[in-house]
């Protein structure tokens, strides 16, 4: 097909979850790897903590999908728990025959550290970057394959369907470089794209998480789960004037205390487990004391440790925090919580198969009810890795007999003018993203979420119209994905007549008699 680029799998996204599911495809299908910035700008990279993994005779599968489902707040479905763990070493042995080398210790064969709602140590890790040591490895195999085309500075715009809400034969890609739409047809297509933390004023995230591959999914007429659950990581890095940069749970995991400006502790208030809580209780926490006390940040002090076990176990973070004015070893770092994760997602099955055929969803994008109310500290890798290996084996069963995309129509802007105004764009974003925030952020209420209901309304109805009439860019497709997934949350939210997990309403305080998921069906 003229103008059309055909591939086997098109997978849209680069980071764990869409790189693994390239290699583990490509030996048999022709790939192409879409990239929204560098194959490196996704959260991956940004990725502390490490792998959870049962990996010591003293852990067991049990204990860590018992931790899991506790964590999860009774919303976690057991069969994706038990099959996210049970495939975990495995997923770990596969990385390490890629070449991801591990800490390691004399007694052991692998350093093992514990984060918060483990009962064990079971985070296998490289120093505090592990996102970055596994996503180096991924990158370079995926260049060095012969079968995989990285397309990187690439961003989809929609998905290319049979008919409306049909099977999906590919999508529509927008060159950034080059500033054209060109089709790209594909048997199978993947949606990697990461969560949408971006619909809040302050994340942890990188710039692409804006929640690409949701709405897409949601377009095209997959149902999506659970979006009320978004993570605020507890402990982010404060500086006026810096990018928020992730304190890894790890730090605390060895012996960090946070502590009020008075140098005072104050998680035991809160939970018998002080630190080691789950992070929506941490985070909460925080966002308590900071509100009572009027204040823009707390406390995270691991100088009482030894400054050379500091220095060699967060390297990365000592030396962002030097950086920035503060030496960990001697001082307190200034932290306040940051959107971290989407725990919600699009709906999939244990093999990544959504309510679309020929269309896959892995990793933060998908809802597969490993997460549930509330995810645990480093499962979230473990589930990019075992969700693109069962996509991966699930597609390949099916390639020899899949058909060839039909005819995909060229991307018509004939009847659309560039923009005169391009500041409603960057005036829409701000907006957005500071409702989200102030009414839907940590803690919420009904007049809070109504408030985001009525200004994200007005949004999608002036961004659609935007869309409609001027030539896309990166800013409005991604403004056009943010409103579209800050509608799902806050619908979501104002469905959940309750607080459970990551959700904390004050019209709503108390749990419900019967945990149960919230589901949106595109109309």
């Amino acid at each position: 097909m003229a103008g059309v680029a055909s591939f086997d799998v098109l997978i849209i996204g680069s980071g764990a979850a869409g790189l693994t599911l390239a290699l583990r495809v490509a030996d048999k299908a022709k790939v192409a790897v879409i990239s929204k910035g560098s194959i490196d700008a996704g959260s991956t990279s940004w990725a502390q903590g490490g792998i959870a993994a049962v990996m010591s005779e003293q852990d067991s599968y049990d204990s860590h999908v018992e931790d899991t489902l506790i964590a999860g707040a009774g919303l976690c479905d057991q069969e994706a728990v038990r099959f996210t763990v049970e495939n975990g070493p495995e997923s770990i042995g596969w990385l390490i025959d890629q070449g991801v080398t591990f800490d390691v210790t004399e007694e052991g064969p692998y350093h093992l550290t514990r984060e918060g709602g483990h009962s064990e140590r079971r985070v296998v890790h490289a120093a505090d970057a592990t996102g970055q040591a596994v996503h180096e490895t991924l990158d370079h195999k995926v260049r060095a394959h012969p079968n995989i085309t990285l397309f990187e500075h690439h961003m989809a715009v929609d998905l290319v369907q049979a008919e409306e809400k049909g099977q999906v034969q590919g999508a529509y890609i927008y060159d950034l470089e080059s500033t054209k739409v060109q089709a790209f047809a594909a048997k199978f297509v993947v949606l990697a794209t990461g969560g949408a933390s971006r619909v809040y004023l302050y994340t942890s995230n990188p710039d692409g998480a804006t929640g690409d591959g949701i709405a897409m999914a949601w377009r095209a007429g997959c149902r999506v789960a659970n979006m009320e659950f978004n993570q605020f990581h507890p402990t982010c890095l404060y500086h006026p004037e810096a990018r928020t940069y992730l304190i890894s749970e790890a730090l605390r995991g060895e012996g960090g205390r946070l502590l009020l400006d008075d140098g005072q502790p104050f998680m035991q208030r809160f939970d018998d487990r002080g630190e080691l809580a789950p992070r929506d209780i941490v985070a909460r926490a925080i966002d308590f004391e900071m509100k009572r006390l009027g204040v823009d940040h707390l406390w995270l002090d691991i100088s009482h440790k030894d400054a050379d076990f500091i220095r060699s176990h967060f390297p990365n973070i000592y030396e962002t925090c030097l950086e920035n004015g503060t030496d960990i070893t001697t001082s307190p770092i200034p932290v306040v919580p940051a959107a971290h994760y989407t725990c919600g997602g699009v709906v999939t099955d244990l093999r990544g198969r959504c309510d679309v055929d020929s269309l896959y969803v892995i990793g933060e994008s998908a809802s597969t009810g490993l997460h549930g109310a509330n995810r645990m500290a480093s499962n979230s890798l473990l589930e990019c890795f075992v969700f693109a290996t069962s996509a991966a084996s699930d597609i390949l069963d099916q390639l020899d007999d899949a058909q060839a995309p039909g005819d995909i129509r060229p991307w018509d802007e004939s009847r659309v003018t560039d923009s005169d105004e391009e500041v409603v764009v960057s005036h829409n974003w701000d907006e957005l993203r500071r409702s989200m925030w102030s009414y839907v952020g940590i803690v919420r209420t009904n007049k809070r979420l109504a408030r985001a209901k009525r200004r994200i309304d007005l949004l999608a109805e002036e961004i659609q119209d935007y869309y409609g009439n001027f030539r896309i860019t990166p800013d409005l497709l991604e403004l056009r994905n943010l409103v579209t997934v800050s509608d799902l949350i806050v619908q979501s939210a104002l469905q959940r007549k309750e607080s459970r997990g990551l959700h904390y309403t004050l019209d709503y305080p108390d749990l419900a008699d019967q945990p149960v998921d919230t589901i949106l069906q595109p109309e």
